[in-house]
């Protein structure tokens, strides 16, 4: 029972560190004079990618590398069959141009290479963790030179009341959202390596799935709180840029800090294929039946697809 606790404090310290990064961050970019665009594509990206970075880099630490590489692979696998399933589901999802013209290509090439250098030797090593970490540069800066020529379309994740916030008030945020992602992550990992002892299965399966979806609850709370106020350009682009920060970033820097080695043969064997294929479905999907629009069958499709996953890896 402790350990639930445990994982249950840890998911909620997560969010809660994660939030005041994102406010912090954001409050702390408006000082330095960033434009809201590029606060909006670089700096919320980094800060929501900000829990499964601290759980990674403790899991890696620990020496439970498993946990690191099934957070990220598990996370990429929910954000699309759970996260993108749910909100398409409470509201059709209308798909931009930029969804397969960059977002998903890039997303695509970074998991077909996170497959590769796995497969390779069975090793993150320090510096294929530089590589994926300078391909988010090169994604970064791509991205801001793109949105520059069609500026007007994404700024709505960028709350401006916080051009005003004070310096006291960022230093706190920050101290509160440092502390809450340490701890939280630290009990996080603790709680699941318990957990997955007692039950008899991998770290790796509990990576897979508990940790994996607790790590996408912010995901999913603000595509859900998006769709039900219908604001319709959400979500997908958000999700792709999710999968891309976790492999490149997340993945990079962990595999700098501790190279990751595979442990758990699951993971190569089955689970990165399933992670393989919830992106590539998603290009088929925007353009059949109804063109360049995700709605409730594709929705209720792609959730089913990820219930599967999810008894298929229990089952084993």
């Amino acid at each position: 029972m402790l350990s639930i606790l445990y994982v249950l404090i840890g998911l909620v310290l997560l969010v809660v560190g994660g939030e005041f990064l994102v406010r912090s961050s954001v409050a702390l970019s408006f000082r330095l004079k960033l434009s809201k665009m590029v606060i909006g594509l670089t700096v919320v990206s980094f800060a929501t990618s900000a829990p499964e970075l601290l759980v990674s880099i403790q899991a890696a630490l620990d020496g439970l590398s498993d946990i690191s590489l099934g957070n990220v692979v598990g996370s990429n696998i929910a954000n699309i069959g759970l996260v993108l399933g749910i909100t398409a589901i409470i509201g059709p999802l209308a798909i931009d141009r930029d969804f397969y013209k960059f977002n998903w290509p890039v997303m695509v090439l970074l998991s077909f290479a996170l497959f590769v250098l796995l497969g390779n030797d069975g090793v993150l090593s320090q510096l294929e963790g530089l590589a994926l970490f300078l391909s988010l540069l090169l994604y970064l800066f791509l991205l801001i030179r793109r949105s520059r020529k069609f500026s007007d379309t994404m700024l709505e994740e960028v709350d401006d009341s916080l051009q005003k916030t004070s310096n006291f008030k960022i230093f706190v945020w920050l101290v509160i959202g440092g502390c809450a992602l340490y701890f939280g992550s630290e009990l996080l990992v603790n709680g699941a390596e318990t957990i997955a002892l007692k039950m008899g299965v991998s770290e790796g399966v509990i990576a897979v799935t508990l940790i994996a979806v607790g790590t996408s609850v912010p995901e999913l709370a603000a595509s859900v709180i998006a769709a039900l106020k219908q604001e319709k350009a959400i979500s997908l682009g958000n999700l792709i840029g999710s999968n891309i920060f976790n492999i490149a970033s997340v993945l990079g820097i962990t595999a700098m800090i501790q190279p990751i080695a595979v442990k758990d043969e699951s993971l190569m064997n089955v689970n990165i294929y399933w992670m393989l294929s919830f992106a590539m479905i998603l290009l088929p999907l925007a353009f059949i039946p109804k063109r360049m629009i995700i709605g409730r069958p594709k929705g209720v499709f792609i959730f089913a697809a990820y219930c599967i996953f999810i008894a298929l890896v229990f089952m084993k």
